[in-house]
Formats: C-alpha cells, structure tokens, sequence
C-alpha cells in the first residue's frame, strides 16, 4: 500500500489569538514539508485548491512544481483540483509541464471541492454544480486520452480538432476522483475506470465500506479491472498519544468550528475529538503505534492501495508538521509496509 501525505496549507493563527501565519512563509514551509516527506520515503504528497482567505494554495501545480524541483521520488497529486470551476484543459496542461518537471510523478486528484466560492469566481452558475463536475470530468479524460481533441458539451464551448501540448511523460497522465458521500460518485468514478480517493473524515470508517464495494462493482459491470482505492483522513502523529492530542485538538477544534459556524455544526468538544482517535474512529492522531494500528485496521476493511494524511488541520507550528511527517515516514510506514508485505515463499 502506497503512503502519503496531503495538506491544504491551512493559514489559521498556529495558537488560539495568535497572529495568522502569512501566505509567503506558509508556502516556503509547504516546500519543506514536500522535501521531507520525500527524504523519509512516503510514496505520495498531495495539495489541495481552496479559493479562501484560510489557505494558500490556489493554483496546486505551481506548488507542487516548486517540490518537484526539491525531490526525486515522491508522487505529486492535486488533493483536490476543482474542474468544476476551471477549465479542464489548463489543468491538464499544467500537470503535464509538472509530469515532465518531475521525471512523470505527477497525478490529478480531480473533484468538486469542500467549497463552492470558485463557482461565483470563475463565472459558474452553482444550480449546475453537478453537472459541471460530470462534463468537465468527460472533458478531462478526452484530453487525457488524445492529443487533438473534439468535444461538444453543454457548459463549456465546443472544441474541434485542437491539439493539446504538452504531452506528459505518463501515458496515461493518472486521474484519481475524489469522492466523499454521494453513492453516485462511486458508481460512475467506477464504470469510468477511474480510481477513487474516498475521503474519511468523520463518523465511523466501516460505514464507508459500501462506497468502495460499489466502485469496484461498478468498474466490474463495464469489464473494467478493479480500480484503485485510496482513503483520505485527517491525523497527526506525535512520539505520545497524549503528545499528539494535545498538539492537534487546538488547531483542528479551531478550523473545524471555523467551518462548522458557515455550515451550522456545532462547537467541536475535546471529548467529540477523543472519540475520532478511538480505534473505530475516523481521525489518525497518535503515537506512531496507533496510527500502525489503525491503518492496518482499516485496511482489513477496505483493502485500498493508498493511505493518505492530512497534515494538518489547523495551522501547527511548522516544526510540529515536520516531525509528524518524519515519524510518518521513518516509524508508521515502514511498520505498514512490513505487515502487508506477501509472505516469503516456502
């Protein structure tokens, strides 16, 4: 199973009253999380698109192509890219410059988002959010799959004969979609082929079982082989449990109660966030033992090719993110990697 870490590069006070963290400083933090993350031996690092003043990355390629010039193996994903709201197009083009700026280790983890304030922004009428994500999927893979593209659709004008350049290194350019919880994203990511990044973060993790059985049983009625399953989740890894709750609750209760106060969740409690720690909860926050524990748990469950963590939720001080990423990367995934490993032949 690949491991990896993904991040929206949260621009929230680093302590409650605190000042923010400002956007120049948070990038180059971003680049040395990147760095790291591949000197420690992670298989992936993904960064999200946001268009709000909490983050700092608009534009995940430009960041991603920064780390690609400071690192030689790690796989570079967006996590996720809006196509919704941009044009599929340009960002093909721009995560092939970023597939030949790497040596081909860049990936588009396509999806609609956790917000909808690129809709307004880019043009988009968000009565079409669904069918926006499903035309510029099409669109997407249209490219992908040729050079000289023609494609007629309904949001976006009609192309004919127009070639696309660059070309990327990987032929197939890789195309994960994100999904959170819509049945019906899981089919179709499915009966396309595609693999799915199934994001996880609240509630109990065996609930989500029917998500990957529906994708895989979607890509089978197509005859597709089954694709691959990525879980997505938020966590901190501390050399103590006590260490990493106490580091993480401040900064993730302040980014979730941030959010939760636009969308009417209530306050998050320290209790709510020790419950998510729990073996059958959803967030991997622990000593590097737990969160073995827990990955090897969950895969038990799901089976996925790909484990992926949010680093972090909430801005932590950025030597408090390097070392969660070095014990991910020196402790948990080495210890994963031995316990799923085939055993040797008689």
């Amino acid at each position: 199973m690949e491991l990896g870490v993904y991040t929206f590069a949260e621009l929230t006070p680093e302590v409650e009253g605190g000042p923010v963290v400002d956007a120049a400083r948070r990038l180059r933090d971003l680049i040395e999380e990147i760095e790291l993350a591949d000197q420690v031996g992670l298989d992936v690092f993904g960064v999200g698109e946001h268009h709000r003043p909490d983050f700092a990355v608009s534009a995940p390629a430009v960041a991603l192509a920064a780390g690609a010039e400071r690192t030689e193996r790690i796989r570079l994903t967006s996590a996720v890219s809006v196509i919704s709201s941009d044009d599929p197009v340009r960002v093909f083009q721009d995560f092939a410059m970023l597939d030949l700026l790497s040596g081909g280790r860049a990936e588009i983890m396509a999806g609609r988002g956790s917000f909808v304030e690129s809709f307004p922004l880019f043009g988009h009428d968000l009565d079409d959010y669904d069918e926006l994500f499903a035309e510029k999927l099409e669109l997407l893979l249209a490219v992908r799959g040729s050079t000289e593209v023609s494609w007629d659709g309904r949001l976006r004008p009609p192309i004919d004969r127009r070639g696309v350049y660059p070309r990327p290194l990987q032929d197939p350019l890789p195309v994960w979609v994100a999904v959170g919880g819509a049945p019906e994203s899981a089919i179709r990511t499915g009966r396309l082929g595609l693999p799915m990044a199934l994001a996880i973060i609240g509630g109990q993790p065996a609930r989500f079982k029917p998500f990957a059985e529906l994708h895989a049983a979607a890509a089978a009625e197509v005859g597709a082989p089954r694709p691959a399953l990525s879980i997505n989740s938020h966590g901190f890894v501390a050399p103590t449990s006590q260490k990493a709750a106490d580091t993480a609750f401040p900064a993730f209760a302040l980014m979730m109660d941030r959010i939760g106060r636009e969308r009417g969740w209530p306050p998050m409690s320290r209790a709510a966030f020790e419950a998510s720690r729990l073996p059958d909860g959803a967030n991997f926050v622990g000593s590097p033992a737990e969160v073995t524990e827990k990955i090897l748990a969950q895969h038990a469950i799901f089976g996925h090719d790909r484990f992926l963590i949010q680093f972090s939720v909430g801005t932590l001080p950025h030597a408090e993110v390097m070392r969660s990423i070095e014990l991910f990367g020196t402790e948990v995934a080495p210890a994963v990697r031995r316990e799923l490993s085939p055993a040797p032949a008689a």
